[in-house]
């Protein structure tokens, strides 16, 4: 098993290829540990790439994996504070899909040249990262993917909405890898009838997927810094983690 709670790490900031031949800032934890692994994406929340989301991925070396983090910001707020690198980035619309899925590309890239790297990636993201994180999986060839209450995978974002994305529900049978999605019931965006939708799409399309709806929950529960942090729902959403990249990342 790959958790290995005791384990040394290195982590810092570094740079990694993104879309159009940029060169984008990411943060990067790994075990200090000899060995092959597996490494896994971190795609961060709207509200960007703070402390929290590198505490995160320094979590996943804990468990025994290389990680990193793009800063998906880092071209329209350079060195920013990240409430004001998301505000900027919501008032431009968000982060366009294409580059998206580029910049995952280079990360994952990034994470498979290390000489520790197994071969197998996985991607995960949180809120708007959960959406992203379908989208790489349904784009790219991954190992593995978790979708942590990913808005507009599934419906019509309200016109008041700041950013500028569509759903994704007709692209389920490009998905590329098991897919885990961590949800909770007290949500709107996702709302449990559209993780149900999503599910229906997956069984529909013979993808390999595993879903929870935690109760007494509702969006951002993984987030410790936020009003909507859930102890219980954040507990067992990391033990399902940690068993589902065990499964499919070593």
């Amino acid at each position: 098993m790959a958790y290995s709670p005791n384990e040394d790490l290195v982590a810092g900031t570094t740079a990694v290829p993104g879309g159009g031949g940029d060169e984008i800032e990411a943060y990067r934890a790994s075990p200090t540990a000899p060995g092959r692994r597996g490494g896994v994406v971190v795609i961060h929340h709207l509200p960007g790439y703070d402390s929290a989301t590198k505490e995160i991925t320094r979590r996943f070396a804990v468990l025994g994996y290389d990680a990193i983090c793009p800063n998906l910001y880092s071209r329209e707020a350079p060195g920013a504070d990240p409430d004001d690198a998301s505000a900027t980035v919501r008032a431009l619309g968000g982060v366009p899909d294409e580059r998206l899925v580029a910049d995952v590309a280079g990360a994952a890239a990034w994470l498979r040249a290390l000489p520790s790297s197994n071969g197998r990636v996985a991607v995960i993201g949180y809120c708007s990262g959960g959406r992203q994180a379908f989208l790489s999986a349904v784009s790219l060839d991954l190992q593995a993917a978790v979708d942590c209450y990913g808005a507009f995978v599934v419906g019509t974002p309200p016109e008041t909405f700041p950013l500028r994305v569509t759903p994704l529900l007709d692209r389920t049978s490009q998905l590329s890898c098991p897919l885990l999605g961590l949800f909770g019931r007290e949500d709107s965006y996702p709302s449990p009838e559209q993780v149900e939708e999503l599910a229906q799409a997956l069984r529909d399309n013979g993808k390999e997927h595993e879903f929870h709806v935690f109760d007494d929950a509702g969006h951002a529960f993984f987030a410790v810094d936020r009003p909507g942090y859930r102890q219980a729902a954040a507990t067992q959403g990391w033990r399902l983690i940690a068993d589902f990249f065990d499964r499919h990342l070593s």
